[in-house]
């Protein structure tokens, strides 16, 4: 290849560029605040494979598993120009129900050379609960799941999508407006990527996944040989099953690393099932943090790494089973897990456990006769590590958006903010402390449902090398005046008048306390 490295760094970085547009098409025209103002969304590119090339700084959990399972979408299809395929399937590129993907295929001079996806949360795809999140036992209980297929087929519209919204998911037009959005991002890359000849193009991807395979292999070699094993447990699936383990043994051996979740439990009847695809996200997230920061981010950078997960276990789970919080909660703990694992190799470079939740609450309901769903993540603490303290009220590892302005959230949903603050203490001591969790408070103007996920509610983020853990989240319900206990997963009616309050776990602190810290 007569490719040179200058000409590589700069290709990569132009490629970064254009998934960086392509996500700020999609927030600004994006019509729910979900997508729009917290940005809960990720944007790709892939060559004509389905390989990962380039993609932004968004989900991790979205783009790890887009890495993984495109390879699986590209060959159903005979792809022409103008087509436009949309999916949500978990278990067939997919992720959980509400992360819907748009893909668009690339053609130059009639030769199809790349793709380009944007995958966003959606607030409402169908099912039982307002926000498609609640705590089920079926994947159909869950939303409308959309296999891949056509949205557009050469340029053709195929009504048969707007059917299916119009008919089982809650405000249609909201997320027909989203989907709309989604796909001008992915047009950005069609338009971008024209200025490059076919050839030129394939083989500019060609060195910069070889380039990046070697940024893969380098960091896997960095770690000792060995065998490094960790555990920890979900504390429930809100069905009834508690104390879900997941167990990784990870093997170092030179440039070559197994992740084997060997003794992990079996899928659980409750939504906490992880598709391979997001324990795969979860595996690569943390290999990728051990990479330098401008590591040219392709599907090459994980070759080294053999992900062992048996068939028909929490991390692995069969078709049908519910899936909804193996994206947001599952995914957590696997992170947890394997940090755990490589601190055993590598305890300068691994940080404590962060809050190990995505905290996630949805409220739906009717207002003026139209239905509405709003749907937030919450921040929490960060581990310290070695070199100091964890941040503080930040979104943590597997997520990575922003949080709902309260001038937003109030002008949209009947909800009022009343609590919104650091909480203070709640990070774990030591040598360096652990980034505190944040306090959240809304009332209600006017009857309707929540549903909760969360988790780390009476186990806490672990420390390191001395450190104290963090504490628990806690959630809690103000009615007739006291506050009562929520549980960490479920449904619940709410009143006008109630208010609900969400305390976030802190980080594990890192390293023995001195003095007052």
């Amino acid at each position: 290849m007569n490719v040179n490295a200058v000409e590589i760094s700069l290709f990569a970085h132009r490629l970064a560029a254009i998934c960086e547009e392509m996500g700020a098409v999609l927030k600004r025209s994006a019509i729910s605040p979900n997508i729009r103002d917290r940005e809960d969304f990720s944007c790709a590119l892939f060559d004509e494979k389905g390989e990962l090339i380039a993609q932004a700084a968004h989900i991790p959990v979205h783009l790890g598993s887009m890495a993984f399972a495109m390879v699986d979408v590209i060959p159903l299809f005979q792809w022409q120009a103008g087509d436009v395929v949309v999916f949500n399937d978990p278990y067939l590129g997919g992720t959980h129900l509400p992360d819907i993907t748009v893909v668009t295929p690339l053609f130059i001079a009639g030769e199809l050379v790349a793709f380009s996806a944007a995958r966003a949360h959606h607030a409402d795809i169908g099912g039982r609960s307002p926000g498609s999140m609640g705590v089920e036992t079926r994947l159909q209980d869950e939303g409308l799941i959309i296999s891949p297929r056509y949205w557009f087929e050469a340029g053709v519209e195929n009504p048969e999508l707007l059917r299916l919204f119009y008919e089982q998911v809650r405000a249609p037009a909201e997320r027909m407006g989203d989907l709309a959005a989604q796909k001008a991002a992915a047009l950005v890359a069609v338009a971008r990527l024209n200025a490059f000849q076919p050839d030129k193009l394939r083989e500019m991807f060609a060195a910069l996944i070889a380039v990046s395979e070697g940024y893969g292999r380098s960091a896997v070699a960095s770690i000792p040989d060995g065998n490094y094993s960790f555990e920890d447990s979900l504390e429930d699936d809100g069905c009834g099953s508690s104390a879900l383990t997941i167990r990784i043994t990870v093997s170092i051996r030179g440039e070559a690393a197994i992740v084997d979740f060997n003794g992990t439990a079996m899928q659980a009847r409750g939504p906490v099932n992880c598709p391979l695809a997001v324990t795969a996200a979860s595996i690569f997230y943390v290999f990728r943090c051990l990479m330098p920061e401008h590591t040219p981010q392709t599907a090459a950078l994980f070759h080294p790494i053999t992900i062992r997960a048996p068939k028909g276990s929490l991390v692995n789970a069969e078709r049908g089973a519910p899936v909804a919080a193996g994206n947001v909660e599952t995914s957590q703990r696997i992170v947890d897990v394997l940090l755990g694992a490589l601190a055993k190799a590598i305890p300068d470079r691994i940080p404590a456990a962060a809050q190990g939740t995505m905290n996630n609450v949805i409220f739906g309901g009717q207002s003026s006769g139209e239905e509405w769903v709003y749907y937030e993540t919450l921040a929490g603490g960060m581990g310290a590590f070695a070199g100091g303290d964890g941040l503080s009220a930040v979104q943590c590892h597997m997520t990575n958006t922003k949080n709902s302005s309260i001038e937003v959230l109030e002008m949209h949903y009947p909800l009022r903010i009343s609590a919104y603050a650091v909480r203070e203490g709640s990070g774990g001591a030591g040598a360096f402390r652990g980034g505190d969790g944040l306090v959240r408070e809304w009332c209600v103007l006017e009857d309707c449902q929540l549903s909760l996920l969360t988790e780390r509610r009476r186990s806490r983020p672990y420390g390191l090398a001395g450190g104290e853990a963090g504490s628990s989240g806690v959630n809690s319900l103000w009615r007739n005046g006291q506050w009562r206990s929520l549980p960490a997963k479920g449904s619940f009616a709410l009143k006008r008048g109630d208010r609900i309050r969400i305390e976030t776990p802190g980080g594990g602190g890192f390293g023995e306390k001195k003095g007052d810290r």
